[in-house]
């Protein structure tokens, strides 16, 4: 979503992580102006890819790394408030056979929550960014960010996406597949680019049939071969075809990257040289591409602006649960009746059980889509709707969010399924465990689907205990509501909770 920073008044600082698969980013910044203001920057490189083994674990030496990282970035983000710190993890964390454990750690050390972004959700992210840092970006354009485990690829217009991919080749996964010696020949070379364009068939038709008017890079590698190309003659910051097709000739010749003069290369980024340049140059092949420029924006900066659009309800997640909504034709009036409801509920009981925005926005969410499974059947809608729900690409959710929207979906009615809970952090679980709770009251109290308007409902926390006022009468006229609502007291208890029904 466009966000205007003049809208922001207030000057307390805002950071953004970025776990990336080479290298871990931070930025803290403020609004000053109507401008950002970058305040610090810390980079580190760390090669979370280059750690990674095929079965999906993560080398000792680099989760070490990895979490010495994130230690040094808390300690500058101590003085940040927390729900100002974006952080989140891309390829690399994405590929670990159990990325929990590692974020547990990685939480504590860092002093923030850690969000993991799909690959097309990296894309948006990135695109937001590069966005924001161009004079005029009415026009359609093409962004390529050349990570080190993927490399996104987005077609966007003003602040909005309209292709999104991300393919599995980025300069430290590529330098390992093809170069892990450090050593390239003619031959080695024309068999990476043919591998590679195989990770482009499937999006070539849609993303030439949209088009674009101008090529814009962003992030390390990009940076990195434009310093090199505009050392050798090239214009500053540009990368054109015939500089890369120059470049490509003089590493081959020399033929060992080690022994390559190339100027401007920095010796932390030399390993994975080869790598980043294959990655870019099939971008290049695959797309007809002449020339790039580059832009000092990435993902870092599109999390700044995505966290602003946030808290000026300019929130991309909640447009995007509406889409889904919409597509799947959810009943409208009864997911509003619901949302009510639970939203109420919610704002009662929210001080005595601790519960936070975090818990609200996702109740919200999940009201509003928890009938989509009815598409599919009746029976086990629940169930058909949280896997709709998981396994949708929704633009600004995180991995975790998106589950948690899910599991709520799938425990809101009848039995509460044994995996509900299996993606739920251990810090959140008990929230979460409350604020279903609260979900399933809501759809208890509109089973009837009814138009009539519930009574004043009064919610009283005590510890555990959920006290439910009805006004004198009611529960007796409406008799399945409750039989319905003793029921409830059943899964209450199997969720250490106790629900107490009042009349008065």
């Amino acid at each position: 979503m466009p966000f205007d920073p003049k809208d922001i008044v207030d000057s307390t600082p805002l950071a953004a992580v970025d776990l990336g698969s080479n290298s871990f980013h931070m930025i803290v910044a403020r609004f000053s102006e109507g401008e950002l203001q970058v305040v610090d920057r810390l980079r580190d490189s760390v090669r979370m890819a280059a750690g990674l083994t095929a079965d999906g674990q993560l080398n000792p030496d680099v989760r070490e790394r990895a979490i010495a990282c994130l230690s040094r970035f808390g300690q500058r983000l101590s003085n940040v408030p927390r729900e100002r710190i974006r952080a989140v993890a891309t390829n690399s964390v994405r590929q670990l056979k159990s990325p929990r454990a590692f974020l547990m750690t990685a939480e504590t050390a860092l002093g923030a929550p850690i969000e993991v972004v799909s690959g097309r959700e990296e894309a948006r992210l990135i695109y937001l960014g590069v966005a924001h840092g161009l004079n005029d970006p009415r026009q359609q354009q093409l962004v390529i960010d050349v990570g080190g485990g993927s490399t996104e690829l987005i077609i966007g217009r003003g602040f909005d996406t309209l292709e999104t991919e991300s393919l599995q080749l980025g300069c430290v996964a590529t330098s390992q597949r093809f170069f892990a010696d450090g050593k390239v020949t003619r031959k080695r070379w024309q068999d990476a680019q043919l591998r590679l364009s195989i990770e482009f068939q499937p999006i070539l038709a849609a993303y030439k049939a949209r088009g674009w008017k101008r090529v814009i890079g962003s992030s390390g590698t990009v940076k990195s071969l434009s310093s090199i190309l505009h050392a050798m003659g090239g214009r500053e910051r540009e990368v054109t075809r015939a500089g890369l097709l120059d470049l490509i000739d003089r590493v081959i010749e020399v033929g060992v990257v080690q022994r390559a003069r190339l100027p401007s290369l920095s010796e932390d980024r030399r390993p994975i040289f080869l790598g980043g340049l294959a990655a870019l140059w099939a971008c290049y092949e695959a797309l007809d591409l002449d020339l790039l420029r580059v832009s000092d924006y990435a993902m870092r900066e599109g999390l700044l602006y995505d966290s602003l659009g946030r808290q000026q309800q300019q929130d991309p997640r909640e447009r995007s649960i509406r889409t889904l909504a919409k597509r799947y034709a959810v009943d409208q009036a009864q997911a509003l009746r619901v949302q009510a409801t639970a939203l109420n509920l919610f704002d009662q009981a929210a001080a005595g059980w601790g519960l936070m925005q975090e818990e609200r926005d996702t109740l919200l969410y999940a009201t509003l889509v928890h009938e989509i499974g009815l598409s599919i059947s009746h029976t086990q809608h629940h169930k058909h709707g949280a896997y709709i729900i998981e396994h949708s690409d929704l633009p600004g959710f995180s991995r975790q969010e998106q589950a948690t929207v899910a599991a709520l979906v799938l425990g809101h009615r009848r039995g509460i399924p044994d995996h509900t809970f299996e993606d739920i952090a251990e810090r959140d679980l008990d929230r979460f465990q409350k604020t279903l709770a609260i979900f399933r009251l809501a759809v208890v109290l509109h089973r009837a689907r009814s138009e009539e308007a519930l009574p004043p409902l009064t919610v009283n926390i005590l510890g555990r205990d959920f006290d439910l006022k009805f006004p004198r009468g009611w529960l007796t006229k409406h008799p399945l509501t409750w039989t319905d609502l003793r029921q409830e007291k059943n899964t209450f208890d199997e969720l250490g909770l106790r629900l107490r029904l009042r009349v008065g």
